[in-house]
């Protein structure tokens, strides 16, 4: 690296070169710094300058320029340090300003995002390592020439692996050292990212090799493209676009995939281990600091070929990308809510038009934006319409809750008891979804009435019993059960009121006493805890499976041949315009999740809304009859994708002020045809984290400007104190 030893305060800039650094804060542009005698940089490198009293990193943005004196203008102070590391690539740093530009945040908000892992920049952590160079001991033990026989091969060898490898304790390798016979080396304590082997699979369906054939042709074009791959649940769709990541590996490029859940993460990548030969790099964050380190020094420098991360993993250094696949494309978690408000499967397909490559978006319910782009022909499309081997689509069943007489305190009815019981019979598995975490979603006192709601949140307090607390699923607070009603003081009139997860697991371990029961949400399990459970499963060490969402993607397993969808009305009682769309997509998946193999599979679907258009598609399998009716819908009421919508968010801690901050800025509304400007109202999550919110709502049509719009609004606006305005650019909560 490249170090300054310059004075920081410059007279005069007349006659030196300057470049302009984008720094990783709330900054909409770059600053200008001189560039010290003998130090060379370029747009992309990474360099560290002083920032008032304090230095920061940030990324030459351009320059070198010659830099002028401008009479009563800024005094320059220069750059102090370039760190050796290969610079931000030219694509990333168009992509940067792009998804600034668009959702409406400062350049510098979406840079930070790419520094995640400041310290790998600096050089590599180094370890020791021990090599063998012939010179034996004076005097040698049995143990000692185990060693030997080991090290002999010239390699370098860490000193418990040599131990491990001999057969001996770390005192016989210390005694070598001693002696001589061991000489110590340091070497990079980073591992080396494997080379996956790019050949073709063979075994693919008829139908598969079809659809991998499509897809290798989009790689070798070296073009922008999205191809939209629908395949139904367990068609193989990633056996499919294994084969386009193959010969992108072969061409010499990397590839991202991205996944919306990072405990989909593990057995996709033994998958992928297996079918290339080599572990893929992962980006998520539940890494440790040091892999984060090792990963985004791998992804800079191209050593790391195969990426599979979560949404975040779109800011990565990428040296050489040359595909990115959207797998699960329909997924909400792709959605980024808080800070960079952004989308990621949206993101992917910019990122791929700035680099001209090719962008897969897989799913087995594609989203309703993906398929109206196929409608008008921006997008590619390719479909697989059968399981692959013997395996066979489930049938679903309806069970009509209105008729089903379910005792108190009971959320199974009888018929779906019935069948859990035959199928455990049969030596086969059952999923239970119910897409609700914790006990109970509310908590009152059967005395006064009075409901257990979070401090900070307009919202009520989740009981999980497992962990005797209540929790706020939107702030994370958390608080014991009180022995007594805090309104009342009546003691033990605290009950809970409807199912979660934890209660139907109850009422499952009460029927079915020796059942093998799992129990899978997010507040439970996470990491390694839950790859393992998920294993397990697998193996068939499990009879009954309980589970949220979490269960209802990606995974497959082979004995589980029942789902029961517990409450399949929950989601349907929302504004979202999505609900319906989304309502399907998951009952779907999570239905997909019986009968992945030979047996076959059945789902039944409790609902008190059977004669809904949903459920009936659900039942009949007739997803375009269901999208042709939500594309109706939506064409009509001009939301997305045949309309666009964006929201302000106005937030503060004072109540008062927050109403008169956003009734100011409703006056400011400018005029534009094309735009409709609902609010500001409160939000129907009026109160997070001891924030008020006010919400306004833009709807225009699909050409519209609506970035212009809403810049144009906003550029005289500039909140004070704790008020804060939010933009969202399409929306996917409306809370």
């Amino acid at each position: 690296m490249q170090v300054d030893t310059a004075e920081n305060e410059v007279e005069s800039a007349a006659g030196q070169l300057r470049v302009e650094v984008l720094l990783p804060l709330a900054l909409s542009s770059a600053y200008s710094y001189l560039v010290p005698s003998g130090m060379e940089l370029q747009p992309g490198d990474y360099v560290r300058v002083p920032l008032g009293p304090r230095d920061m990193i940030g990324v030459i943005w351009s320059g070198p320029a010659l830099a002028t004196n401008e009479p009563g203008g800024p005094r320059l102070r220069a750059v102090r340090e370039r760190y050796d590391a290969p610079p931000m690539a030219e694509v990333h740093r168009r992509f940067v300003d792009w998804v600034a530009a668009y959702n409406l945040v400062p350049a510098g908000m979406v840079l930070r995002m790419c520094l995640r892992s400041p310290a790998a920049l600096g050089d590599p952590r180094m370890q020791t390592g021990y090599r063998y160079v012939g010179l034996p001991p004076q005097r040698m033990t049995p143990q000692r020439q185990r060693v030997i026989d080991v090290a002999s091969n010239g390699l370098l060898w860490r000193s418990n692996e040599l131990a491990e490898e001999a057969g001996v304790t770390s005192a016989v390798i210390r005694g070598l050292v001693a002696s001589g016979t061991l000489v110590p080396e340091p070497f990079p304590a980073d591992r080396d990212f494997g080379v996956p082997q790019a050949q073709a699979h063979r075994g693919l369906s008829k139908e598969q090799a079809a659809a991998a054939k499509i897809l290798r042709a989009t790689v070798a074009e070296r073009a922008f493209s999205v191809t939209v791959l629908d395949g139904v649940t367990g068609a193989g769709k990633t056996e499919v676009y294994c084969e386009a990541v193959a010969a992108t590996i072969a061409a010499g490029r990397q590839v991202l995939i991205l996944l919306p859940e990072i405990a989909l993460t593990s057995e996709f990548i033994r998958r992928l281990e297996e079918r290339f030969a080599a572990e893929p790099a992962e980006w998520h964050s539940a890494l440790k600091s040091t892999e984060r380190e090792r990963v985004w020094r791998g992804i800079a420098s191209g050593d790391a070929k195969i990426v599979i991360g979560a949404r975040s993993a779109l800011f990565l250094p990428f040296r050489n990308l040359g595909l990115i696949v959207v797998d699960e494309e329909h997924e909400s978690a792709f959605k980024q809510e808080e800070g960079v408000t952004y989308h990621a499967r949206d993101m992917a397909v910019v990122y791929g038009s700035l680099g001209q490559f090719p962008v897969i978006l897989s799913s087995a319910t594609p989203s309703l934006e993906s398929l109206a782009n196929v409608d008008r022909g921006r997008y590619r499309y390719v479909a697989l319409t059968a399981r692959h081997g013997a395996a066979l689509l489930p049938s679903v069943d309806l069970m009509d809750m209105r008729s089903a007489a379910l005792e108190r305190g009971r959320w199974m009815s009888e018929p779906l008891v019935a069948e859990v019981v035959k199928t455990l019979g049969d030596g086969e598995q059952v999923l239970l979804f119910l897409n609700r975490r914790g006990y109970a979603p509310v908590t009152l006192c059967r005395v006064c009435g009075h409901r257990m709601q979070c401090p900070n949140c307009d919202s009520w307090l989740v009981e999980h019993r497992f962990r005797r607390r209540l929790l706020c699923h939107h702030c994370g607070h958390d608080e014991p059960v009180p022995e007594a009603c805090p309104s009342c003081g009546t003691e033990n009139s605290l009950v809970p009121c409807g199912p979660g997860v934890e209660r139907l697991a109850e009422e499952v371990a009460e029927r079915f006493p020796t059942a093998r029961i799992a129990l899978l949400s997010s507040d439970l399990l996470r990491g390694f805890g839950l790859r393992d459970v998920i294993r397990a499963i697998a193996e068939r060490r499990f009879d009954i499976i309980i589970g949220t969402q979490l269960v209802a993607k990606g995974h497959h397993f082979p004995g589980l041949t029942l789902v029961g969808v517990v409450d399949a009305d929950l989601a349907l009682s929302t504004a979202d315009p999505r609900a319906a769309e989304r309502t399907y997509q998951l009952l779907t998946q999570v239905a997909g999740r019986a009968g992945r193999e030979a047996l076959p599979g059945r789902a039944i679907i409790q609902t008190y809304m059977p004669d809904h258009p949903l459920m009936k598609a659900l039942k009949e399998g007739d997803r375009d009859g269901f999208l042709a009716k939500e594309k109706q819908i939506r064409q009509g009421g001009g939301l997305p994708p045949y309309g666009r919508l964006a929201a302000l968010i106005v937030s503060g801690r004072d109540q008062i002020e927050t109403e008169r901050f956003a009734k100011d800025l409703a006056r400011l509304i400018p005029t534009a045809q094309g735009a409709r400007v609902y609010g500001p109202s409160p939000a129907p999550m009026a109160l997070v984290r001891s924030r008020y919110r006010f919400r306004f709502l833009v709807e225009a049509g699909r050409d519209f400007n609506i970035q212009a719009f809403l810049a144009t609004w906003l550029a005289p606006v500039k909140p004070r104190g704790s008020l804060r305005v939010d933009v969202d650019i399409d929306p996917y909560s409306f809370l």
